[in-house]
């Protein structure tokens, strides 16, 4: 698993949890579904690196 892959994803899911937390103080729906699709979207990107790592690719 590439180190570089790894903090992407990590990024992406920490970027995500601001931006949904945001969205729910300020009341900012789009921003709050946002976030969440950004969250959610690294956690399988994640389990991909590591599966693929797990099969030597």
């Amino acid at each position: 698993m590439s180190v570089g892959r790894t903090v992407k994803n990590r990024t992406r899911e920490i970027k995500g949890r601001i931006s949904e937390a945001l969205g729910r103080v300020t009341r900012n729906r789009r921003l709050e579904r946002k976030g969440k699709a950004e969250r959610v979207s690294g956690s399988p990107r994640q389990a991909g690196e590591k599966a693929r790592h797990a099969f030597g690719r």
